[in-house]
């Protein structure tokens, strides 16, 4: 950790002859504080996504407190602000259309005002990697603090994890196989604290993301919302973003090619949610690295599935950190690993979790005993898919790797609701399950619809999984034969558009490919054919959005955000 800068960026806004500096003193004295509060003291902001509308961060207001003490006890001044919040729950049609502006949010909000430090509040899946990509964009010193994990779900004495196994009995409901009282009984017994999704979804896998860029303190992504140690961390978070003023310890340096890497490797270590491929390619491009799909499959095939947590697995986030956390995790792959990679601590990645040691065998597996030689997720290509697709194999029928099936066609998420259960509907257990136009423009936004329903008639004979394809994306919770993230998307001319049913469709997970059967000519022709063009918006974010939106293999972010090397 180099001390870069003796004087505090905030003095440039105090320490002026204008009226403007006299007046920010008399502003901060109308709050009650006495120039002894903040004068010759480093100001810490904290930028908070908490509100009572996104549920996985409703704590995050007493979360702050402690940050406050901490910067406190090392001689800072805190100041706590609000940005935009974003709860999967209640926003339509997706938080995923806007995470950017979250990130635009943040960014000007840290730029914009007198901070010499900040300290990241965040949990529900789009707003830690919205908060990481404004704190990449703004560049001061940036330290990362989650709100945790809820506690496990236990209902008739089975251990529940939100939102897999909401979706696991959503099933078995449509397929008559429990009743609508165990329904509204599971209501209530599935999410009973504090905190986000307690399995490996997005929001576990970002925050485990934190820690391998080295932007969160170690420990950070596992201790459980309601547990005491999640507050004394956020504590010592308040300590550090102390200490950290005026050093070179800032995303553009901590965020680099080594660290990335890093990232990835505990992706798929983790059976991480295909979500984090779209979010760390936006973090990268934030700071002018250029993050290609190929690394992630890459990386994939050399890095063990060693996490035996749901979707892909048995257990949950509160077991995790008793079996040690993310720390004891990155011991397992140290061999992987850029130990040297520099860190928020000022210490290196491989300081950092010197102390990481394993609790539980069979929840924190050795590379010797993997749940997977291969890591869980993988990239596919073929002329259905030129510029990739993803699939989290991890969690996905072992006997549907390797498929050739008819193409059953939805033509929107509209059209799929409307006929997924129709009796007359032409489908059986080997058919593909192809929904269009729920892209980053065709929806808008790229929301969790990918997880499509299996028919009733096909839930009728027991079956419970079949290769499902679409251009949109899954909840990290979800599990089944699922491809995402199909780019180019079908809005304004993918190959996917060109999907008729009866297509044969192919997909070959070990050999990455992802084919529609048909010649070149022929696709060539469908796709020259007129296209949905997504929804037309004339006002506000959306219009916007549909203008600026990259697609799902660059990270979903507006072309205008990225860092000035990649545009």
């Amino acid at each position: 950790m180099e001390k870069v800068s003796e004087v505090n960026r905030s003095r440039e806004w105090f320490d002026t002859p204008e009226l403007y500096g006299w007046m920010r003193r008399a502003a901060f004295k109308a709050e009650g504080f006495s120039e002894e509060s903040y004068e010759g003291k480093p100001i810490i902001g904290i930028c908070n996504t908490w509100s009572e509308l996104t549920h996985c961060n409703s704590h995050l207001r007493d979360l702050a407190e402690a940050v406050k003490r901490g910067v406190w006890q090392m001689g800072g001044f805190p100041m706590e602000f609000p940005v935009m919040s974003l709860g999967e729950v209640n926003m339509k049609p997706t938080t995923m259309l806007y995470r950017n502006l979250l990130s635009m949010d943040v960014e000007e909000s840290i730029t914009a005002n007198p901070l010499d430090a900040v300290v990241l509040l965040g949990g529900c899946d789009k707003t830690t990697p919205g908060l990481l990509m404004g704190a990449a964009s703004a560049n001061i010193p940036t330290i990362l603090v989650t709100g945790g994990p809820q506690l496990k779900g236990n209902w008739k004495g089975e251990e529940l994890g939100s939102c897999t196994d909401c979706r696991r009995y959503e099933i078995e409901l449509r397929a008559g196989n429990i009743t609508e009282d165990d329904w509204a009984e599971l209501q209530s017994c599935i999410v009973r604290s504090n905190g986000h999704c307690m399995t490996m979804g997005t929001a576990s896998t970002m925050a485990t993301i934190g820690e391998a860029l080295g932007l969160a303190l170690p420990g950070n992504a596992a201790i459980p919302a309601v547990d005491s140690r999640r507050k004394q961390l956020a504590e010592e978070a308040g300590r550090q973003a102390v200490r950290i003023v005026g050093t070179d310890l800032i995303p553009s340096k901590l965020i680099n090619q080594q660290s990335i890497e890093n990232a990835i490797r505990c992706i798929h270590a983790i059976g991480g949610s295909t979500n984090s491929i779209i979010h760390l390619i936006a973090i990268a491009g934030r700071v002018g690295i250029k993050l290609p799909l190929q690394l992630f499959d890459d990386l994939a095939k050399t890095t063990p599935f060693i996490l035996n947590l749901k979707p892909s697995g048995k257990y949950l986030m509160e077991d995790f950190y008793y079996a040690g956390g993310v720390p004891a995790m990155m011991q397992r792959i140290s061999h992987l690993l850029h130990l040297d990679a520099e860190t928020i601590t000022g210490k290196s990645l491989g300081d950092n979790i010197i102390g990481g040691f394993v609790h539980n065998d069979d929840i924190i597996r050795s590379v010797d005993n993997a749940l997977d030689p291969e890591g869980g997720l993988a990239v596919l290509k073929g002329n259905l898919a030129p510029t990739g697709a993803i699939i989290k194999p991890t969690a996905a029928s072992s006997e549907l790797m390797v498929h050739k099936g008819k193409a059953v066609v939805f033509e929107d998420h509209d059209d799929l609701a409307a006929r997924i259960d129709d009796p007359d509907l032409d489908v059986s257990p080997e058919d593909v399950l192809v929904m269009k136009n729920s892209g980053p423009v065709g929806a808008p936004g790229i929301p969790e619809w990918g997880f499509l329903p299996i028919p009733k008639k096909i839930l009728a004979t027991g079956i419970r999984d079949m290769v499902r394809l679409s251009d949109a994306r899954m909840s990290g919770t979800a599990f089944g034969t699922v491809v995402v993230h199909v780019t180019p998307e079908s809005a304004n001319g993918g190959p996917l558009s060109a999907v008729r049913n009866g297509d044969m469709i192919e997909i070959d997970v070990p050999n990455r490919k992802l084919n529609l059967l048909i010649s070149e000519d022929e696709m060539n022709s469908r796709v020259s054919e007129k296209i949905y063009e997504g929804p037309q918006f004339k006002r506000g974010f959306k219009w916007l959005h549909a203008r600026h939106i990259l697609q799902a293999d660059q990270g979903c972010d507006f072309d205008f955000l990225l860092h000035e090397n990649l545009q």
